[in-house]
């Protein structure tokens, strides 16, 4: 009742016209032609695709690769893999505000590090040409922790027998990794990058509070359109239709995304 009643509600409201009073009136398919007409539809469309792209270029090898030297690590292990973890206990409200301290232009730190190797400071999160990457680059540090315990985990499970094997037959460390490890992890990696698809899909924190939708739209991306119709504008039919079509996409993503990585686990 909990879990299914706010989804029906929401799929009702998406064919009404919905005021802050609660009073409603059926208008049929023109939260959908409005939706459609609306010019910021498609720059929100094309932000998310490009943060999923750069998330997962990035924020997909991230925790991958840190996993692998970890795992090689014995002396501290434990300590490493906690300061690895630490990024995810943090609310994200707050690691967002570190960061943007971060790209303060006047007194953050990476301006200060490149004013120190003479380089004039960057307006990372003012320019439209960085402002995606600089969002992308915290996502990834915040959530990549889970992640690389995740893939640690897998990596214990992984029988020393097969590494041996391949170092007698002469295979040097990145061909371990490559015949080995990998092949071992890749039912992980493959649901590990359906959730980070949908996680990407949904990014909302990251535009809205480091630079709420800014600059000149560079950063506004479909959830954060669905709170403008819902909340700043009071379109609840509007934001309803979004947030259908929303979900009706990560269906469909997911259902074809599970498909091929089934075949190509049998394979």
């Amino acid at each position: 009742m909990f879990a299914w009643w706010p989804i029906v509600r929401g799929l009702i409201i998406s064919f009404q016209r919905t005021d802050l009073m609660g009073t409603s009136e059926w208008v049929g398919l023109a939260n959908f032609e409005a939706l459609f007409a609306d010019p910021l539809l498609g720059t929100a469309v094309l932000n998310t695709l490009l943060f999923v792209g750069l998330g997962v270029l990035i924020g997909f090898p991230a925790p991958l690769i840190l996993a692998s030297i970890l795992s090689t690590v014995r002396r501290f292990g434990g300590v490493y893999r906690f300061l690895a973890y630490l990024p995810v206990v943090i609310p994200p409200v707050v690691s967002v505000l570190l960061w943007k301290w971060f790209y303060d232009p006047g007194a953050g730190l990476f301006n200060e590090l490149l004013g120190k190797v003479g380089l004039g400071p960057y307006p990372w999160l003012e320019s439209p040409d960085t402002a995606m990457l600089s969002l992308v680059l915290e996502s990834t540090w915040a959530g990549m922790g889970g992640t690389v315990l995740i893939y640690l985990a897998a990596m214990v499970g992984i029988p020393a027998e097969l590494y041996e094997a391949a170092e007698i037959d002469g295979a040097n460390m990145w061909q371990r990794i490559w015949h080995v490890m990998l092949p071992q992890l890749r039912t992980v990696i493959a649901l590990l990058l359906l959730w980070q698809l949908i996680n990407t899909v949904q990014v909302f924190t990251e535009p809205y509070v480091f630079t709420g939708g800014g600059p000149q739209n560079a950063t506004t991306t479909v959830l954060l359109l669905i709170f403008r119709y819902g909340f700043q504008q009071g379109n609840y039919g509007q934001a309803a239709a979004l947030a259908l079509l929303l979900a009706l996409a990560l269906a469909v993503l997911s259902a074809v995304y599970l498909r091929a990585t089934r075949s190509w686990s049998k394979s």
